[in-house]
């Protein structure tokens, strides 16, 4: 079965990760698409507000309850310490995947030659670069090792939504329906997350 790996911090998971990954997933017509929350995101910014692994990984499962698309993978959440890519791509080759496609966002590109072990990571990793709304790709800013990427671009719906704007607006009080499926607005008012 054709799988697509979507790591990330998943804080809180929202319509346009689902949106987004559904889109790829159609248009490489992968079979499944496996959401990996990251325990630790190395790549975020210590001060940022970060709900609990255990909590993200349950909203995770509850957004994509019923789907015959998505599952969640928690193998990163049960590894300590920070969360690198590579580590999971070799974790999931020793499982049998014969082929490791990790989805990111065009955002993440920018920042894919500072991830850890880079080299190892392009020889090991396919990568889908999935086009968001307000960034635009600048690959001479990019080593040229990376240029080969530009054929795996996907241009994807433009939802104009974000977790940072999400857990603001809970933060403020304000309502975040419509922007994340029901069964996460109701998880993160249970568990009073993002307050």
């Amino acid at each position: 079965m054709a799988q697509l790996w979507f790591g990330g911090s998943f804080n809180p998971i929202h319509h346009a990760h689902l949106v987004c990954a559904r889109a790829v997933a159609e248009e490489m017509e992968f079979e499944k698409v496996v959401l990996v929350p990251s325990n630790e995101p190395p790549h975020k910014p210590v001060n940022e507000a970060i709900a609990p692994a255990k909590h993200r990984l349950e909203m995770c499962r509850l957004a994509v309850e019923g789907s015959g698309l998505f599952e969640v993978d928690e193998l990163e959440i049960q590894r300590n310490g920070a969360s690198y890519t590579i580590d999971t791509v070799r974790e999931l080759r020793r499982r049998g995947a014969s082929e490791v496609t990790w989805m990111i966002g065009a955002d993440m590109l920018q920042m894919l030659p500072h991830w850890h072990e880079p080299p190892a990571l392009l020889a090991e990793t396919r990568f889908v670069i999935v086009a968001r709304p307000g960034w635009s790709i600048n690959w001479e800013t990019l080593p040229p090792a990376y240029h080969f990427l530009q054929e795996h671009v996907v241009i994807a719906p433009q939802l104009e939504i974000s977790a940072t704007d999400l857990r603001r607006r809970v933060a403020a009080g304000k309502p975040i329906d419509y922007l994340t499926p029901n069964s996460v607005v109701r998880y993160i008012a249970a568990n009073n997350l993002y307050r």
